[in-house]
């Protein structure tokens, strides 16, 4: 791979396909066994980290590298301390932060602590730790993956800067729209080779998933029209309140059974809350749920497995902090959280041949690779192990799934496969609700789709009657039909 001076290099692949493992060569963290790498046609050897700091490599990770309880100024020095006097280096960073958010558009606030800041603020604090050990190359994997569509546009604006500048920027992604609007160059990587490299404005999206994944690939959702049957969910004035805050502010809807109700808007405006309420891991300050016409309780949190007994299945928005835990085997997560069945235990004791074989039905059907259960899950790609956590949920054949954000961080081969998944278990006559920040997603699969802003809903669509536009106004909490600003109606 070649990399031109002052562009944006896009590249692509499937998860594992070796991308960041290219990447964690080129910035010291793994050796390669053999080859070579040119920086300005000179070789240069990168043992560690600090060799491809001095040889200008500045990486931005896919899960940020900062130490949350410091300050933004702290972490920018951290590791770049000149001497024994912090006060000296940390006068000397605070002038130079201030000449790169001039510069670049790379505005925080030198004394906030990183753990107060937005997601999109931490990794602009990213960037700048990179632009402060003078970076020329600015590596970026991953960099939308956790970001609102807003900070991602932010984020593009910070990226086209940096290229004015000079800057040459290495951008791995699996979001392929994203490689089209911002990028020069574009590599495909397929199976830990790099299989084709063009100029973006000679590419499309149709073209680019097919060099990833080596065929043609369904990037429309393929559904027949939902026959919704009984209500499964019904949520009326649900309420939760936090630290005096207001999170959820008395929503109400409902689900039916063969249909996927879309809950979309940007990050932050209740989503999350509304999943914890349902699935019984956080506590509803007012408000009633039924399923199946049986009230659900939601006074209180820690109600998990009472949800899984009365069939509702879950599928996290953060696989790694609540789907799996890393270091166990593929066989231990794949009953993750049903590992006290009847199916898996004898009296007290476990089954662990059980659950192994469980694991390998799961990875047959479900197409997890590698295919080994003993492995441990931490090995595998972000998209197999989200194949995990949806299997493992929809093999209990629950009620009600609750799925958040289902393929992100996911490559366009898995995503193609977990929609059919979603969609083939709707057509089993199960409910679905499902949270997204992609619009693409919710239009491709909901049915219906309900719009949250401000903890509130702000409006509700059949979804042949909508469009991005549309979501997107009513995701700012305006809607165009009403002709009326959503919160200052609620509140007037």
């Amino acid at each position: 791979m070649a990399v031109a001076r002052g562009t944006i290099h896009g590249i692509v692949g499937e998860n594992g396909a070796g991308k960041s493992t290219l990447m964690s060569i080129l910035y010291g963290f793994y050796q390669a066994d053999r080859g070579e790498i040119r920086i300005n046609g000179e070789r240069v050897a990168i043992r560690h980290s600090d060799d491809a700091i001095a040889a200008g490599i500045g990486m931005v990770h896919q899960h940020f590298m900062l130490v949350k309880p410091f300050t933004v100024l702290e972490n920018v020095i951290l590791g770049a301390e000149e001497g024994a006097s912090l006060q000296r280096s940390a006068a000397k960073a605070r002038g130079i932060l201030g000449e790169l958010a001039e510069t670049y558009g790379l505005e925080v606030d030198p004394d906030m602590v990183v753990g107060d800041l937005s997601v999109g603020l931490q990794q602009r604090v990213e960037i700048l730790k990179a632009l402060y050990r003078q970076a020329e190359i600015l590596i970026l994997d991953e960099p939308t993956g956790v970001l609102t569509p807003s900070e991602a546009d932010h984020l593009f604006r910070i990226l086209e800067s940096l290229k004015a500048q000079g800057k040459t920027i290495i951008f791995i992604t699996h979001k392929l729209r994203e490689i089209m609007s911002i990028t020069d160059t574009v590599s495909v990587m397929r199976r830990g080779a790099m299989t084709a490299t063009h100029p973006t404005s000679e590419m499309s999206v149709t073209r680019l998933a097919e060099l990833m994944v080596g065929r043609a690939v369904e990037l429309r959702v393929d559904k027949t029209p939902a026959r919704p049957g009984a209500e499964i969910l019904s949520v009326r004035d649900l309420t939760v309140a936090r630290n005096g805050t207001e999170r959820l502010k008395s929503i109400s809807f409902g689900i039916r059974a063969g249909e996927i109700l879309g809950v979309a808007g940007v990050a932050g405006n209740g989503q999350s809350e509304l999943l914890e309420v349902l699935w019984g891991t956080a506590a509803a300050t007012a408000g009633e749920v039924l399923l199946k016409g049986a009230p659900l309780d939601v006074s209180r949190g820690g109600r998990a497995a009472e949800r899984r007994r009365q069939g509702i299945g879950h599928v996290p928005e953060d696989r790694h902090r609540h789907g799996i835990i890393m270091p166990f085997g593929v066989w231990e997560n794949a009953s993750y959280g049903y590992h006290r069945s009847p199916s898996f235990t004898s009296g007290p004791f476990s089954l662990p041949g059980r659950m192994k074989d469980a694991a390998r039905e799961l990875i047959e059907t479900f197409d997890v690779r590698p295919d080994d259960p003993l492995l441990k899950t931490a090995n595998l790609s972000g998209g197999n192990q989200q194949k995990i956590v949806l299997g493992r949920e929809i093999r209990q054949n629950p009620d009600l799934l609750l799925i958040g954000q289902p393929t992100r961080g996911v490559d366009i081969g898995a995503i193609e496969y977990i929609h059919r998944e979603i969609v083939a278990l709707r057509d089993q006559g199960k409910a679905i609700l499902l949270v997204s920040v992609e619009l693409d997603e919710i239009l491709g699969l909901s049915d219906r789709v309900i719009v949250m802003f401000d903890g509130r809903i702000s409006g509700e669509r059949v979804i042949e009657e909508t469009d991005e536009n549309d979501l997107g106004m009513l995701m700012a909490g305006v809607d165009q039909r009403e002709g009326k600003n959503v919160t200052a109606s609620k509140m007037g």
